[in-house]
């Protein structure tokens, strides 16, 4: 029989962080040079805080503010980190512990830890960072302290920049830093590549013993409780990238299932088909998986038609996909490949380019094919200053619209969804109403979604999938049935 895993943690390089704060110099200088202004100033970003839940003592499980853990790695709370413009030194600020954490919560590490395991040039205590950065300041007038303030444009939230007694001896500049830091977020490297395809392994793995686990009767959050536990006991992953949806039935039609109000707490029904997506996270960097498959092991004609539609489309992106490529073109292939499959299955007729006009393709997929993947699962970068959304159903759910690059992470995950609130309207509207078979339609009522999605790596002449499991019927259907994975040849 073969072990659970053949997977084990892999060590993680001190030098990455390293390398991303050089990356950030190297940007950030070439900037300022064009600009003509002074190599001078700091780079200054403050970590994140232990938050309670709501008024209680219940601290809930930390987890590093991305940027900060993409410059300094730092898996502890309450850290300020600087970087040195003129120098390139790197300073940590650490909090200045009470003595009584001892008690509680260990030992109170000296700072001379820190300087070693996040490979700094000096540590001191966050009490002391005007002082500090005054004393290291070689430019003439006010240090300048350039401060990380911009907007996500996958939540709309702005990154909160840093605050500490004393910044009113510096000047701030709150314009600069954002863009140039997203920037060198969005192509990794070799060392960050080699956590993504950890995680990506890791979560393979587990969405692969998920697959041969499930069985009608189980409750959905038994799948996600069987992923957890392989990514957690196999590959040291206390977090995920996001909440897990396992959705079975018309629940694989809700394309954010598993939040709190749809907790995953559906029975698995025979015939049902499930739409479970899953990433761990590895040292920070993430992955994102969805597999869709029958709970019962065997695909019906109707499930095969759909299944195979979406998987025609994320073969055909996967194939294309290289440098210059416009992932915007990417998304209309996907959609023209599953409408082009969907009317070769009757469900719709008459002439695809004319749906395409009428944007049909967001009724069956409205979601955006993917976006950038790293250190979050919707990595930053996807739209630059200066480029702007798509107000058109179904485009306007893009994370990004970019030109692939060369080292770009990107998630490849085309869907076909029967979803009445999109259907009823489309189907009742003069626009629209002639390309649909009312009848074939009407069959897949409660029948849900499928979603596939993998985890891809632009290289310099097409792609890598790091995401590593079954995806022809053939092969799920093998492996539902106790064929091992990769099959053997």
């Amino acid at each position: 029989m073969a072990p659970p895993s053949s997977l084990t943690p892999l060590p993680v390089p001190p030098e990455l962080h390293v390398t991303n704060r050089e990356t950030l110099l190297n940007s950030l200088r070439r900037h300022l040079s064009e600009s003509s202004r002074p190599l001078y100033g700091f780079v200054l970003l403050q970590g994140g805080e232990e938050q309670n839940r709501y008024d209680t003592d219940h601290t809930e499980l930390f987890r590093q503010e991305s940027y900060f853990a993409y410059l300094f790695g730092v898996r502890e709370p309450g850290f300020y980190g600087a970087i040195d413009i003129a120098t390139g030194k790197a300073v940590l600020f650490a909090p200045r512990l009470p003595a009584e954490y001892a008690v509680w919560l260990g030992e109170i590490k000296p700072l001379s830890y820190f300087k070693e395991r996040y490979m700094v040039s000096t540590v001191h205590y966050t009490d002391e960072i005007a002082t500090v950065l005054h004393d290291e300041y070689k430019g003439s007038g006010k240090p300048v302290l350039f401060l990380l303030h911009g907007i996500n444009t996958d939540s709309d939230l702005f990154s909160k920049p840093a605050e500490f007694q004393g910044i009113d001896k510096f000047d701030t500049d709150l314009t600069t830093l954002h863009p140039v830091l997203t920037e060198c977020r969005v192509i990794k490297s070799d060392m960050e590549l080699a956590l993504i395809q950890f995680a990506n392994d890791i979560s393979s793995e587990a969405h692969v013993e998920v697959m041969r686990k499930i069985r009608v009767g189980m409750y959905e959050y038994q799948l996600e409780s069987m992923f957890l536990h392989h990514t957690y006991m196999y590959g040291g992953c206390r977090h995920c990238s996001y909440t897990c949806i396992c959705a079975t039935g018309d629940n694989s039609a809700v394309l954010h299932y598993g939040h709190a109000a749809a907790p995953n707490d559906r029975i698995l029904e025979d015939g049902d088909l499930a739409l479970l997506d899953m990433g761990a996270e590895y040292n920070f960097y993430g992955s994102d998986i969805t597999c869709s498959y029958p709970v019962n092991g065997k695909f019906t004609p109707d499930q095969a038609l759909i299944y195979n539609a979406v998987l025609d489309a994320h073969n055909a992106v996967i194939s294309t996909m290289k440098p210059g490529v416009s992932w915007l073109d990417m998304h209309k292939l996907a959609e023209k490949v599953i409408l082009e499959s969907l009317k070769r299955g009757r469900i719709l007729v008459g002439n695809v380019d004319d749906m395409m006009v009428k944007r049909l393709g967001a009724v069956f997929m409205p979601h955006g094919l993917g976006h950038l993947l790293g250190i979050d699962t919707h990595d930053p970068g996807g739209y630059p200053k200066g480029t702007e959304r798509s107000k058109e159903p179904g485009l306007k759910s893009l994370r990004t619209t970019r030109e692939l690059q060369e080292g770009m992470v990107i998630t490849v995950e085309p869907g076909c969804y029967f979803i009445d609130a999109l259907l009823v309207p489309a189907m009742g509207n003069s626009n629209t109403t002639k390309f649909f078979n009312h009848e074939a339609v009407s069959r897949f009522k409660g029948f849900g979604g499928v979603r596939i999605e993998s985890d891809v790596l632009v290289t310099a002449n097409g792609c890598k999938n790091m995401t590593n499991v079954p995806r022809g019927i053939s092969e799920i259907e093998a492996v539902m049935a106790g064929a091992p994975w990769p099959l053997d040849k």
